[in-house]
């Protein structure tokens, strides 16, 4: 299918550490993924290398019928900003833009007009429960709201794909809960396929599937159902 992700033998060394070592994974379009193990296992390397921020030493990566792989360093670059979208723990809010020029900042990038950006980022801080919100900045704002207005910026230009990173490692678990059912729901409704990297089995349960990884090769993957809690 035109977004399915594929990866194929994937491997990535660090000197004389392994981090992947001949991965393989198919994600369908739509579909919520965990990817847990311990430190060190390999989870981040393996979501890094899944959206094209590194590449692996072999294997590939393919996103439908795009080998992400063999891309230039820019083109990887405008690929992510076109069907990928990011979420970290931290959220990454740029501290002196407000909430609604950081939701429309992808779309300033690829080149929209000030004024429809800020009209579409407006509606997405609704759709996030964000209204009146806008021109607060990361630090007038809770860290679940923070966190809301990244996940607003992670889908406003409709990614293909959104990668999650520990994004409720920041927050306090009910916090997490709420963002956790805010970003599975609107992926869902969006139908953009969600990567979620945690280490934390509660997060991992809003998710339709757990992959985990360990000593740098996929140790389970498995169907979850999703939680309600």
């Amino acid at each position: 299918m035109k977004n399915t992700l594929h990866a194929t033998n994937l491997v990535k060394t660090y000197g004389l550490v392994k981090a992947l070592s001949s991965v393989s994974l198919t994600v369908e379009p739509g579909a919520s993924v965990a990817i847990m193990g311990p430190s060190g296992s390999g989870k981040s390397t393996l979501l890094h290398a899944l959206s094209g921020i590194l590449r692996p030493d072999s294997g590939t990566v393919r996103l439908g019928d795009t080998d992400i792989t063999s891309l230039s360093d820019s083109a990887r670059s405008i690929l992510r900003r076109k069907q990928f979208g990011f979420v970290f723990q931290d959220g990454q809010l740029v501290d002196e833009l407000t909430a609604r020029e950081n939701v429309a900042f992808p779309l300033l990038l690829d080149g929209w007009k000030r004024s429809r950006a800020m009209r579409e980022a407006e509606h997405w801080l609704r759709r996030l429960g964000l209204d009146g919100l806008g021109g607060r900045k990361p630090g007038e704002m809770s860290g679940g709201q923070a966190q809301r207005v990244a996940i607003a910026r992670s889908l406003i230009a409709r990614p293909s794909v959104v990668f999650a990173d520990e994004p409720t490692g920041a927050l306090d678990q009910a916090t997490g809960h709420e963002v956790m059912q805010i970003l599975t729901t609107v992926c869902h409704m969006s139908g953009a396929t969600l990567i979620v990297v945690t280490h934390d089995l509660e997060v991992a349960k809003w998710c339709n599937r757990l992959i985990e990884i360990r000593d740098a090769v996929i140790h389970d993957d498995r169907a979850l159902g999703v939680s309600q809690a």
